[in-house]
């Protein structure tokens, strides 16, 4: 990694933004902690409304403000900074990002994209086709939630989450387990949806779980197979479906292509809540054609090879704050945080229908 660049955050931010201004706006709620938006493209102020309608808020007390700026995506050579490609996670091959340390903060580009994305120093920008790229602009907006969440001791799960009647239970497992398609079948027995993909968790008092504002993003498989998602089928088209639905189990279970399922949409409203009490960490580690599903608690100390199911990376969107202590994210980090939490692995076959009743007993 070169040395940090002595460009600052707000010298590179001014520059990106190039005198656009960024007068349209909205403010969001994410169960306490409040972001506005401010961007110069009404189409992307329209989806980001659209899309986080559930968090909505009034007001102009905030904790961030985060900027999203439509312009052609910046050229690397005329960012001033040396870039630095990120290795691809363990297990993949195709470089996605490229970074810079800045004086006072990070710089993030996407490869793919060209999206740019600048945090530091109470700086919070997005640069490049932000209405094209959307989701980028989401993830970024529930990142810098993740960075609040983390500078308040949590450490980032890779689970989803579920809860009922304020308690909640985080689902994680090996890649491809099937864990947001656990909880969206957890959803049909009057569970509410907590999170997708990440969690935030930490003790304080109660061992507290946080779940990110990002609709559950399901491959065709888990949509055929669950009637509350019809609404994701019908986005699909008539020969999408067909075509999906004539797949081979195995072949439709590998297949990667994913559809947004709007929670109010798919299972109506007020069943996405964002904070719970932690009652218990469930491990898949199952397999298609397994045979009979079973479930046992487990100890945490002694299946160390249960780990990397649900530690994760914090990734280039967090970036430590000098005037902050230096965050604990190793293993033992991890188990005394869960010391006192139950942990259950599921094995044998896949069995979604059979594991959401499981789930019930485990609250």
């Amino acid at each position: 990694m070169s040395a940090p660049a002595s460009l600052t955050v707000a010298e590179l931010a001014g520059r990106l933004a190039g005198g656009r201004a960024a007068g349209l706006g909205l403010a969001l709620d994410f169960g306490g902690f409040r972001i506005a938006v401010r961007t110069n493209a009404p189409a992307l102020r329209d989806k980001l409304a659209f899309y986080f309608k559930d968090f909505l808020a009034a007001g102009n007390d905030v904790d961030v403000t985060v900027e999203a700026i439509e312009a052609p995506s910046p050229a690397p050579a005329d960012l001033g900074v040396e870039l630095t490609v990120k290795p691809p996670d363990p297990g993949k091959t195709k470089v996605k990002e490229e970074f810079a340390e800045l004086a006072d903060g990070r710089l993030v580009r996407k490869r793919l994209t060209g999206m740019v994305f600048l945090f530091g120093a109470g700086r919070h920008l997005a640069c490049g086709p932000c209405t094209a790229n959307d989701n980028q602009v989401v993830n970024f907006i529930n990142n810098r939630f993740i960075q609040w969440t983390l500078d308040q001791g949590c450490l980032l799960f890779h689970a989803a989450g579920v809860a009922r009647s304020g308690r909640g239970l985080a689902l994680a497992g090996f890649s491809g387990m099937g864990k947001s398609t656990l909880a969206l079948h957890a959803m049909n027995l009057g569970l509410d949806f907590v999170s997708n993909d990440r969690l935030m968790v930490r003790k304080n008092g109660a061992l507290t779980m946080y779940g990110l504002a990002k609709m559950p993003r399901i491959n065709p498989g888990t949509a055929l197979h669950n009637p509350s998602l019809a609404p994701v089928m019908d986005a699909m088209g008539e020969d999408e479906r067909r075509r999906f639905a004539a797949l081979p189990p195995e072949e439709l279970w590998r297949l990667e292509h994913k559809y947004d399922a709007f929670i109010d949409q798919c299972f109506g409203p007020g069943r996405f809540t964002l904070a719970a009490e932690m009652a218990g960490l469930v491990l898949l580690n199952w397999r298609r054609d397994g045979g009979p599903l079973a479930a046992v608690r487990v100890d945490l100390r002694e299946r160390p090879d249960l780990m990397p199911a649900f530690m994760k990376d914090v990734g280039l969107f967090y970036s430590q704050d000098g005037d902050l202590a230096v965050p604990d994210f190793s293993a033992s980090a991890y188990l005394d945080l869960l010391a006192d939490c139950p942990v259950y692995e599921l094995t044998g076959g896949a069995d979604f229908a059979a594991a959401a009743q499981m789930l019930l007993g485990f609250f």
